[in-house]
């Protein structure tokens, strides 16, 4: 009975303390406990979490003032429910804090949402375990041969040009026509981005599917959008697997 007690009191000084680290204006912390030490432990998860939060979403922090910046990372600290003790993920655990919770301090901010995942997609890729692809052929067709899409290159649409979104530019209204963008870590592990078009997603679409090659891809999106001159879209679509080629967006030819 002694140790069932003893492991009662130490579970709830344990929802204690963590109560206690989350929201310190609101919980009290558990008993006997210095108040030197509670500052040095609530400073530093605080601060850690503060710092991932600025690392992985540079932008958002510039655009936001220093005290609505601090009230949204401790509202992430109290609200959030994570479901990752890594720090890694503490991103993509923000992310889903965002969505769930659409806080107050971002409200004047209407692309803050589709700002913060494109942030969380360069960190994600990043920090992918994922590796470039080399069992490809490195010669043949573009338009003939079946065509690999690396698995580090993302599609991407948004109702915000968020690529272009700082401190000098934050466009309250998306603009007429949606941004389409491909993410990618490229071959030097570097990660880049490319602005394109339906027509690029679309084919990158068909080819991931691994059903096409280039040339019946470029076919089928010519019947799509009711273009007449299929040998023109073909003729495009070259240039475009040439840049995506280059680009390490395609990685080679399937083997």
């Amino acid at each position: 009975m002694a140790n069932l007690n003893s492991n009662i009191k130490f579970q709830e000084t344990q929802l204690a303390w963590t109560a206690h680290m989350r929201n310190p204006l609101v919980s009290p912390p558990p008993e006997n406990i210095e108040e030197r030490r509670l500052i040095i432990y609530r400073d530093l998860i605080f601060n850690n979490i503060d710092s991932f939060l600025k690392g992985g979403f540079p932008i958002l922090h510039s655009l936001m003032s220093a005290e609505s910046w601090q009230l949204l990372v401790r509202d992430f600290i109290v609200k959030h429910e994570a479901h990752s003790p890594y720090f890694l993920e503490i991103s993509q655990e923000f992310l889903s804090y965002l969505n769930d919770h659409q806080p107050s301090m971002i409200s004047a901010f209407p692309f803050a949402l589709e700002l913060a995942h494109y942030e969380w997609v360069e960190l994600a890729l990043d920090v992918s375990p994922e590796n470039f692809p080399l069992d490809t052929r490195a010669e043949g067709d573009l338009l003939a041969d079946p065509l690999l899409v690396s698995p580090l290159a993302w599609r991407l649409s948004y109702k915000y040009p968020v690529h272009k979104i700082g401190p000098e530019y934050q466009p309250q209204t998306p603009p007429d026509a949606p941004t389409y963008l491909v993410v990618y870590r490229n071959r030097d592990d570097e990660v880049k981005f490319l602005e394109c078009n339906t027509i690029t997603i679309r084919l990158l679409q068909l080819l991931e599917d691994g059903g096409y090659c280039a040339r019946e891809a470029l076919t089928q999106i010519a019947d799509e959008i009711g273009h007449p001159d299929t040998d023109f879209i073909v003729a495009s679509g070259l240039d475009i697997l040439k840049q995506l080629r280059a680009l390490s967006i395609l990685s080679g030819f399937r083997l």
